[in-house]
Protein backbone atom coordinates (compact mmCIF):
# COMPACT_ATOMS: atom_id res chain seq x y z
CA UNK A 1 0.00 0.00 0.00
CA UNK A 2 2.86 2.45 1.25
CA UNK A 3 4.51 1.34 -1.94
CA UNK A 4 1.44 2.42 -4.61
CA UNK A 5 1.27 5.37 -2.37
CA UNK A 6 4.64 6.64 -3.48
CA UNK A 7 4.37 6.21 -6.60
CA UNK A 8 1.52 8.14 -7.02
CA UNK A 9 2.77 10.75 -4.98
CA UNK A 10 5.90 10.68 -7.56
CA UNK A 11 3.25 10.50 -10.37
CA UNK A 12 1.31 13.84 -9.00
CA UNK A 13 4.83 15.25 -8.73
CA UNK A 14 5.73 14.64 -12.15
CA UNK A 15 2.70 15.74 -13.86
CA UNK A 16 2.94 18.72 -11.68
CA UNK A 17 6.33 19.79 -12.81
CA UNK A 18 5.85 18.74 -16.48
CA UNK A 19 2.30 21.06 -16.16
CA UNK A 20 4.56 23.78 -14.69
CA UNK A 21 7.64 23.89 -17.63
CA UNK A 22 4.86 23.92 -20.08
CA UNK A 23 2.89 27.09 -18.19
CA UNK A 24 6.28 28.72 -17.48
CA UNK A 25 7.56 28.03 -21.41
CA UNK A 26 4.47 29.43 -22.50
CA UNK A 27 4.43 32.50 -20.56
CA UNK A 28 8.39 33.29 -21.73
CA UNK A 29 7.12 33.29 -25.38
CA UNK A 30 4.26 35.41 -24.73
CA UNK A 31 6.99 38.59 -23.73
CA UNK A 32 7.37 40.80 -25.81
CA UNK A 33 10.98 40.21 -27.88
CA UNK A 34 12.53 43.79 -27.56
CA UNK A 35 11.62 44.68 -24.48
CA UNK A 36 12.65 41.63 -23.05
CA UNK A 37 15.73 41.17 -24.82
CA UNK A 38 16.75 44.93 -24.18
CA UNK A 39 16.21 44.25 -20.12
CA UNK A 40 18.33 41.40 -20.99
CA UNK A 41 21.34 43.81 -22.68
CA UNK A 42 21.14 46.27 -19.54
CA UNK A 43 21.47 43.78 -16.84
CA UNK A 44 24.65 42.39 -18.70
CA UNK A 45 22.89 39.20 -18.92
CA UNK A 46 25.12 35.96 -20.45
CA UNK A 47 22.15 35.19 -22.35
CA UNK A 48 20.43 37.00 -24.74
CA UNK A 49 17.87 36.35 -27.37
CA UNK A 50 20.40 38.44 -30.23
CA UNK A 51 20.75 34.45 -31.71
CA UNK A 52 17.35 34.30 -32.44
CA UNK A 53 17.03 37.86 -34.60
CA UNK A 54 16.75 36.66 -38.12
CA UNK A 55 18.49 38.62 -40.55
CA UNK A 56 16.68 41.36 -42.80
CA UNK A 57 13.54 41.29 -41.00
CA UNK A 58 12.01 44.44 -38.42
CA UNK A 59 11.23 43.37 -34.99
CA UNK A 60 8.87 46.21 -34.10
CA UNK A 61 7.83 46.46 -30.62
CA UNK A 62 4.54 44.07 -30.34
CA UNK A 63 6.27 40.91 -31.60
CA UNK A 64 6.32 38.23 -29.25
CA UNK A 65 8.95 35.84 -28.63
CA UNK A 66 7.38 33.29 -30.76
CA UNK A 67 6.45 35.01 -33.51
CA UNK A 68 10.58 35.79 -33.67
CA UNK A 69 10.94 32.43 -33.14
CA UNK A 70 8.28 31.19 -36.08
CA UNK A 71 10.01 34.24 -38.43
CA UNK A 72 13.72 32.68 -37.47
CA UNK A 73 13.05 28.81 -37.86
CA UNK A 74 10.52 28.38 -40.35
CA UNK A 75 11.76 31.45 -42.63
CA UNK A 76 13.91 29.06 -45.15
CA UNK A 77 14.86 25.76 -46.22
CA UNK A 78 18.13 24.07 -46.85
CA UNK A 79 19.85 23.11 -50.01
CA UNK A 80 18.95 19.15 -48.37
CA UNK A 81 15.62 20.19 -48.30
CA UNK A 82 14.89 22.05 -51.67
CA UNK A 83 16.26 19.38 -53.06
CA UNK A 84 14.27 16.33 -51.51
CA UNK A 85 11.13 18.27 -52.27
CA UNK A 86 12.11 18.49 -55.84
CA UNK A 87 12.71 14.70 -55.77
CA UNK A 88 9.59 14.13 -53.95
CA UNK A 89 6.99 15.88 -55.93
CA UNK A 90 7.96 13.23 -58.33
CA UNK A 91 7.58 10.10 -56.20
CA UNK A 92 4.48 8.13 -55.15
CA UNK A 93 3.77 8.78 -52.10
CA UNK A 94 4.06 4.78 -51.32
CA UNK A 95 6.86 4.77 -52.60
CA UNK A 96 8.01 7.52 -50.05
CA UNK A 97 6.76 6.02 -47.04
CA UNK A 98 7.82 2.86 -47.99
CA UNK A 99 11.69 4.62 -48.01
CA UNK A 100 10.68 5.68 -44.62
CA UNK A 101 9.98 2.62 -43.44
CA UNK A 102 13.19 1.44 -44.65
CA UNK A 103 15.08 3.98 -42.94
CA UNK A 104 13.64 3.59 -39.89
CA UNK A 105 14.64 -0.63 -39.71
CA UNK A 106 17.63 0.53 -41.09
CA UNK A 107 18.52 2.70 -37.65
CA UNK A 108 16.47 -0.04 -35.65
CA UNK A 109 18.58 -2.44 -36.84
CA UNK A 110 22.12 -0.50 -36.16
CA UNK A 111 20.71 -0.04 -32.48
CA UNK A 112 19.52 -3.52 -32.28
CA UNK A 113 23.21 -4.80 -33.27
CA UNK A 114 24.83 -2.47 -30.83
CA UNK A 115 22.95 -3.77 -28.15
CA UNK A 116 23.24 -7.46 -28.97
CA UNK A 117 27.00 -6.79 -29.35
CA UNK A 118 28.17 -4.96 -26.19
CA UNK A 119 25.31 -5.38 -23.83
CA UNK A 120 24.04 -8.85 -21.89
CA UNK A 121 20.20 -7.82 -23.54
CA UNK A 122 18.06 -10.18 -24.31
CA UNK A 123 16.33 -10.41 -28.03
CA UNK A 124 12.95 -9.28 -27.00
CA UNK A 125 15.00 -6.37 -24.54
CA UNK A 126 16.88 -5.31 -26.68
CA UNK A 127 14.47 -5.07 -29.57
CA UNK A 128 11.91 -2.80 -28.14
CA UNK A 129 14.94 -0.53 -26.74
CA UNK A 130 16.02 -0.47 -30.47
CA UNK A 131 12.77 0.13 -31.71
CA UNK A 132 12.39 3.26 -29.69
CA UNK A 133 16.15 4.64 -30.15
CA UNK A 134 15.55 3.83 -34.02
CA UNK A 135 12.45 5.75 -33.86
CA UNK A 136 13.82 8.99 -31.91
CA UNK A 137 17.06 8.90 -34.46
CA UNK A 138 13.81 9.09 -37.06
CA UNK A 139 12.40 11.31 -35.81
CA UNK A 140 15.27 13.92 -35.57
CA UNK A 141 16.73 12.82 -38.96
CA UNK A 142 15.89 14.46 -42.57
CA UNK A 143 13.32 11.87 -44.16
CA UNK A 144 11.58 11.62 -47.47
CA UNK A 145 8.21 12.50 -46.63
CA UNK A 146 7.75 16.29 -45.24
CA UNK A 147 5.64 16.73 -41.92
CA UNK A 148 6.06 15.07 -38.48
CA UNK A 149 3.40 13.13 -38.10
CA UNK A 150 5.08 9.90 -39.40
CA UNK A 151 7.75 10.54 -37.93
CA UNK A 152 5.71 10.24 -34.36
CA UNK A 153 4.10 7.34 -35.47
CA UNK A 154 7.16 5.09 -35.20
CA UNK A 155 7.83 6.60 -31.72
CA UNK A 156 4.50 6.46 -30.85
CA UNK A 157 4.50 2.20 -32.09
CA UNK A 158 7.99 1.61 -30.06
CA UNK A 159 6.00 2.91 -26.53
CA UNK A 160 3.30 1.33 -27.72
CA UNK A 161 4.93 -2.10 -27.78
CA UNK A 162 6.88 -1.27 -24.88
CA UNK A 163 3.75 -0.27 -22.91
CA UNK A 164 2.01 -3.64 -23.81
CA UNK A 165 4.96 -5.45 -22.69
CA UNK A 166 4.85 -4.02 -19.17
CA UNK A 167 0.96 -4.26 -18.90
CA UNK A 168 1.57 -8.29 -20.07
CA UNK A 169 4.52 -9.31 -17.52
CA UNK A 170 2.76 -7.34 -14.64
CA UNK A 171 -0.47 -9.11 -15.42
CA UNK A 172 1.23 -12.17 -15.43
CA UNK A 173 3.01 -11.39 -12.03
CA UNK A 174 -0.44 -10.21 -10.67
CA UNK A 175 -1.91 -14.66 -11.79
CA UNK A 176 0.86 -15.89 -9.67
Amino acid sequence: MKRTILQIVLLVMLASACLGGYVLVRHVLALPFRATNDALHTQESPVTLDFLIPAGVHIDEKMTIREVMDVRFNKGTGIYERFIKSITGMVPRKYLYLGDTLLFIFWTFLYLTFLRVFTFAGYGRALRVSLLLGGCTYYFMPDFSPGKIDDGVFVVLALLIMATRGYLSSRKKRKR
